[in-house]
C-alpha cells in the first residue's frame, strides 16, 4: 500500500492549466493522498476541483509591460515565494508540481528554496515560458507530445511523455468506439470553439454547410458552441437552410456530445486536442493565431501527422475550403471511420495514471517518514520552548 504524502500543485489561471491540475490533485487523493493546490484568484473559479482539494492563493505577479511592470512582477515574485516558502514548511509536501502559468513560478521557486523534488508539466507542444524558466531546476518533466518545441536539449534526461490528463467520462467514449455511420444516415457534426466559442467558426462553418448538396444537408444534424452575440444570426443560417441545428454559448454536457459526434470542428487547445484523441473523434481545427508562441498550430502536429485531423490557419479558413473536406469526409466510404481510428492512435488515456506514477517516485522512501515527522516534532518542540523563554 502506498504510505500517504502530502502533494503541493501549482497551476495558472486557465482552464488548459487548471484542469489537468484537477485531474492529478483527484487521482492523487483516490490514492489516499492529502493535496493542496496554489493559483491565483482567476484559477480557483474554474469549475471542477476535486471536494477535497484545499487551495491557496499567492503573488504571482505577470511579466509584461515595460520596465515598470517587471518590477511590479519581480516584486509579487518574491513575495508569493515567500508565502510559498512557508507554506511548503507547514504543508510539508512530498513533491511540489507545477502546471505552467506565472502562478506556479513561486511554488516551484520555493520549492527549490526548500530542497522539496519538484515536477512540471507541459500540456501545449510548445514549453511555456513559465517551465522553460524552470525546466534546469525541477527533477521531472511531464509532456504530452511526442514533439516539444523549445524544450532544452540539456533537460533531455528528465522528460516523460506522459500526455494530458483527460476526464473518465472521455475515456469511456473511447472504450465505446466510434458511432455507427450508415451510407445515408445521419451526419452529426460538432462545433466548439475554446470556452467561450468563436466568430470565425460562426462565421464560416454555416457557410461551408450552405454550400454541401442537398442531399448531404438532408442527412446533417449541428451542434455549434456560439459567443452569445452570434447565437440568433447562426441558428437563422441553419433554419434557413433547413438544417436542424442546435447552438449554445457553452455545452455542459460535452462528453455526451462528442460521444454523439461523427466530426467536430475545434480550436486546438491543449485539453481539445487531447480529448478528441482519446475519445476517438476526427476533426478539424482552425488554431487560433493569437496563442502564445503559436502553440495550437503545434499542438495538433501528431494527430495530422496520422491522419486523424486536418488542421487549417485561420487566414486560410473559409467556406469553400470547409464544404470540400466535409463532403469528402461524409460521403467517402469509411472516410470518417478511418480518421477515427487514426486519432484514436494518438491517445493517451492513462495520463492521469502515469502523471500520478512519476509524481509518487519522487517522493521520499517510507522510512524518510518517521526521519521528517521526528524533524517537524523536534522543530515544534524547539518553538515552544522559544515561545516560553521569551515569556519568562
Amino acid at each position: 500500500m502506498t504510505a500517504t504524502r502530502h502533494y503541493l500543485l501549482a497551476a495558472g489561471g486557465t482552464g488548459g492549466h487548471m484542469l489537468p491540475a484537477y485531474a492529478l490533485a483527484g487521482e492523487l487523493i483516490a490514492r489516499g493522498h492529502r493535496v493542496a493546490l496554489v493559483s491565483d484568484d482567476r484559477g480557483l473559479r474554474i469549475p471542477g476541483a476535486p471536494a477535497e482539494l484545499e487551495t491557496h492563493v499567492l503573488p504571482a505577479g505577470r511579466v509584461h509591460g515595460g520596465p515598470v511592470g517587471w518590477v511590479k512582477a519581480a516584486l509579487a515574485i518574491r513575495k508569493g515565494r515567500a508565502m510559498a516558502i512557508d507554506l511548503i514548511r507547514d504543508f510539508d509536501p512530498a513533491v511540489v508540481v507545477g502546471f505552467g502559468g506565472y502562478p506556479s513560478l513561486p511554488s516551484l521557486l520555493a520549492a527549490r528554496a526548500t530542497k522539496t523534488p519538484s515536477v512540471i508539466h507541459e500540456q501545449n507542444a510548445v514549453l511555456g515560458r513559465t517551465n522553460r524558466l524552470m525546466a534546469g531546476r525541477v527533477d521531472a518533466i511531464a509532456v504530452a507530445y511526442h514533439h516539444i518545441r523549445r524544450f532544452p536539449p540539456a533537460c533531455a534526461d528528465k522528460r516523460h511523455l506522459i500526455g494530458n490528463p483527460v476526464r473518465e467520462e472521455i475515456i469511456a467514449i473511447r472504450e465505446d468506439g466510434y458511432p455507427p455511420l450508415l451510407e445515408d444516415g445521419i451526419v452529426r457534426l460538432l462545433v466548439v470553439g475554446g470556452s467561450l466559442g468563436a466568430t470565425v467558426l460562426s462565421d464560416v462553418v454555416p457557410a461551408a454547410v450552405a454550400m454541401l448538396p442537398r442531399a448531404l444537408l438532408d442527412r446533417l444534424q449541428v451542434v455549434q458552441q456560439c459567443r452569445e452575440a452570434d447565437i440568433e444570426t447562426v441558428r437563422a443560417k441553419y433554419a434557413a437552410l433547413g438544417v436542424a441545428a442546435e447552438c449554445a454559448p457553452y455545452i455542459t454536457d460535452f462528453p455526451e456530445r462528442l460521444r454523439w459526434a461523427h466530426l467536430v470542428i475545434a480550436r486546438a487547445g491543449a485539453s481539445t486536442v487531447a480529448e478528441l484523441a482519446c475519445a476517438g473523434r476526427p476533426a478539424v481545427f482552425v488554431p487560433y493565431p493569437h496563442a502564445m508562441d503559436d502553440h495550437q498550430t503545434y499542438n495538433v502536429g501528431d494527430l495530422v501527422a496520422a491522419g486523424g485531423a486536418i488542421s487549417i490557419q485561420q487566414s486560410d479558413f473559409n467556406p469553400a475550403a470547409l464544404a470540400k473536406h466535409i463532403q469528402r469526409m461524409a460521403l467517402e466510404p469509411g472516410a470518417l471511420e478511418e480518421a477515427a481510428d487514426r486519432a484514436a492512435s494518438c491517445g493517451l488515456p492513462d495520463a492521469t495514471r502515469d502523471l500520478a506514477d512519476l509524481v509518487e517516485s519522487f517522493a521520499a522512501p517510507p522510512m524518510m517518514d518517521v526521519i521528517r515527522v521526528g524533524a517537524s516534532t523536534q522543530r515544534a518542540a524547539s518553538g515552544v520552548a522559544a515561545a516560553r523563554r521569551e515569556a519568562n
